[in-house]
């Protein structure tokens, strides 16, 4: 009976022991608590990312502007070489961003423009513009053109303008001018173009008169003694 009697509190003992807690480490006195790491900042980094957020801001105005500036203008499909007829094959509608400069028609004056002769040798691709076409061919058939050199002081004060109805004629007491008695003192003519007054001084007036009177205008324009006179525009 003592046996198990001694035996029995060394088991409790082993089991107290077991069963107790582990004791925790004692706290130092003046230990300090690490703090958290430190985050690096990086201005490159940030400088980079405020640039981006700006360019991608640009880049939306500009492609919301240019949308809303584009227009429906009118392009050349084909190249239409000077006089001939422009028709509806040979024109295109471009959408485009017109520079203020630029004056294009609209792609709504297609059907105003078939019809209408080339002014000038259209490229394929080019925009069209009002200078680019003409109702008529000139010189028109029968019709030949004589360039008229004349000082300023011989001109109308008048600007011309083409189709003006003018005459072309020989000053009084003219010396070289040609002249023949069946020959008439003045040729009726219409203006086509005016060139300002070059290095010479003179004026350069592009007529337009019939076949068989433009050597006789020439020859007398080539003596350089000759005279403009504007009749009136009230048709």
């Amino acid at each position: 009976m003592s046996i198990a009697t001694e035996q029995e509190p060394k088991r409790s003992g082993r089991r107290g022991v077991d069963k107790a807690p582990p004791a925790s480490d004692p706290a130092v006195p003046g230990e300090s608590i690490t703090p958290p790491p430190r985050l690096r900042r990086r201005p490159a980094l940030v400088a980079a990312s405020v640039a981006a957020i700006c360019l991608g801001a640009l880049l939306a105005v500009w492609a919301y502007t240019g949308a809303s500036t584009s227009q429906s203008v009118l392009a050349v499909r084909t190249t239409v070489h000077r006089g001939e007829l422009i028709t509806r094959a040979d024109l295109m509608t471009a959408r485009i961003g017109v520079d203020p400069v630029l004056k294009p028609l609209p792609a709504s004056a297609a059907e105003s423009v078939v019809g209408k002769r080339a002014a000038m040798d259209l490229a394929a691709g080019g925009l069209v513009t009002q200078e680019d076409i003409a109702s008529a061919l000139v010189p028109a058939k029968g019709m030949s053109v004589v360039g008229v050199s004349l000082p300023p002081a011989l001109m109308p004060a008048t600007q011309l303008q083409s189709g003006d109805r003018v005459r072309i004629g020989a000053p009084p007491g003219a010396q070289g001018a040609v002249a023949t008695e069946s020959s008439p003192e003045s040729l009726g003519a219409a203006g086509v173009a005016v060139r300002g007054a070059g290095d010479t001084g003179q004026i350069v007036v592009d007529v337009s008169v019939p076949y068989d009177q433009a050597a006789e205008l020439a020859a007398r324009a080539a003596t350089g003694k000759v005279a403009l006179v504007l009749d009136s525009r009230e048709r």
